[in-house]
């Protein structure tokens, strides 16, 4: 009776540890999961930040085009390519600076691409067409890469936060990771004048 009652504890003990396994490797995976979703994420902001220079270079062919928004677009992506992220560091603080220096480059972008209205022959020109539908798609990718991070982030966070597993959490040292966020004003619709 007695080797029953240890065998039982042994084997309480065993079943324990390997939930216990399961549960951090569950954890581990998803963790896995927001590092790959973060490379994309940055994979993407670095396709735009390629294409920059090359949209930048087109438009200098125009002379008399404002001088002062290819300086601001070119100091935007300079500032958004210094602010890097480690997907270790994934805290709400280093994703809202992360967002903050891309939202300026965002900005500058579109305040570049408005200014070339006024250029017939820039909208004209087929490499700054081929440029500006490359950068249209790039946004587009952005877009989607955040959404599936955000998406690997909620599995994860939940994962976390939720008992047994914030308990395997505050042992392994599980933190939760930041989300990207609408920028601010987002909620508001643009006016649009005619």
């Amino acid at each position: 009776m007695e080797i029953v009652k240890k065998f039982w504890w042994v084997g309480l003990l065993a079943i324990l540890v390997i939930w216990g396994i399961s549960l951090n490797n569950g954890i581990a995976t998803k963790d896995q999961v927001v590092k790959s979703a973060w490379g994309d994420v940055e994979s993407d902001y670095q396709r735009r930040s390629d294409l920059i220079p090359n949209l930048v270079n087109t438009v200098k062919g125009y002379a008399n085009f404002e001088q002062e928004t290819l300086t601001k677009v070119t100091e935007a992506r300079a500032s958004a390519t210094q602010v890097k992220i480690d997907a270790s560091s994934l805290t709400p603080e280093n994703m809202a600076a992360f967002q903050q220096a891309q939202s300026g480059l965002s900005q500058s972008l579109g305040r570049l691409l408005a200014v070339a209205e006024n250029y017939p022959e820039l909208k004209a020109n087929q490499n700054f067409l081929d440029l500006q539908a490359q950068l249209e798609g790039t946004e587009n990718r952005i877009s989607v890469s955040r959404k599936r991070f955000n998406e690997a982030v909620l599995a994860f966070n939940s994962s976390i936060v939720r008992f047994p597993g914030s308990l395997i959490a505050s042992i392994f040292g599980f933190k939760e990771k930041g989300y990207f966020k609408a920028e601010a004003g987002a909620e508001k619709a643009p006016e649009v004048k005619f």
